[in-house]
């Protein structure tokens, strides 16, 4: 969405971040040369490693030309403001922007999120120029990136926007609603710990794919409609998928994990009927 007004300043980067790649200078030295985006995320959660690979094209796409890309990892589970987890999660993820752990999520606030992900794009000179919460509107983001580098120079030749990475991604898409996300410790605070909460956790969704927050190592045994596989549950505490569909699917998961491992969460993605 494009802001009410043209002169909400991008808040500074507080002091005392820790950083996964090159740290920038400031704000103000990270918009004097171009736009910048700022998209935070939480590694460990569904809906923010989907916007990933997006976020790495657009990199990609128009570093040159003068964008700047960081991220800001906000976590929402205790292990994800981990340095040596997030480090380890974005090489996994093939993340390769500049990344702050905002432990505190100081930043956060600051900017006023309402989610994960949250992403900003501040013009160049550092006024906001759009913001986004969520999945989605990934072709209207792109072309705004690319309005704000033709106020840079207008004869620059910009690619066509990308083509949708899945069909629930582009303009208009029809979507079904999947199942919401499940606590099995009882709440987003608490994980369910395998052996000392049961066996096995067992429950019917409906989605385009199912995935589960895990920490622990050890392996877990997922069962799809009577179907069992395996994967492993670590080393490094995140997000595993446990299925993937190719619309919007009724089934039945049982998951069954290592003694001592931490389930936070059980999410699911939107499928196209």
């Amino acid at each position: 969405m494009r802001p009410g007004r043209d002169n909400i300043a991008a808040p500074d980067l507080p002091s005392g971040l820790a950083w996964i790649g090159t740290e920038p200078e400031s704000m103000p030295a990270l918009t004097a040369g171009g736009p910048a985006l700022v998209h935070f995320v939480e590694y460990a959660q569904l809906n923010s490693v989907r916007t990933l690979p997006y976020l790495a094209e657009w990199r990609r796409r128009y570093r040159e030309a003068g964008l700047s890309v960081i991220a800001v990892q906000a976590p929402r589970f205790p292990f994800a403001a981990e340095p040596e987890n997030v480090a380890a999660a974005l090489r996994d993820l093939l993340v390769e922007i500049p990344v702050a752990i905002d432990a505190d999520h100081e930043l956060w606030s600051a900017y006023g999120c309402e989610g994960w992900p949250s992403l900003f794009l501040w013009s160049l000179g550092g006024s906001l120029a759009w913001a986004h919460f969520g999945e989605g509107e990934y072709r209207a983001t792109e072309e705004a990136i690319q309005a704000e580098l033709r106020e840079i120079d207008a004869l620059r030749e910009l690619p066509e926007p990308m083509a949708p990475l899945r069909p629930t991604d582009g303009p208009g898409a029809r979507v079904m609603a999947p199942t919401p996300e499940y606590f099995p410790g009882g709440s987003w605070e608490r994980p369910w710990v395998a052996g000392a909460d049961g066996e096995d956790l067992a429950l019917d969704y409906q989605a385009g794919g199912a995935y589960a927050t895990v920490e622990g190592d050890g392996e877990l045994e997922v069962e799809i409609d009577g179907e069992w596989t395996t994967a492993p549950a670590g080393p490094a505490p995140g997000l595993r998928t446990l299925a993937e569909h190719p619309s919007h699917e009724a089934h039945s998961l049982v998951l069954r994990p290592t003694a001592g491992t931490k389930i936070w969460s059980l999410s699911f993605a939107a499928g196209v009927p």
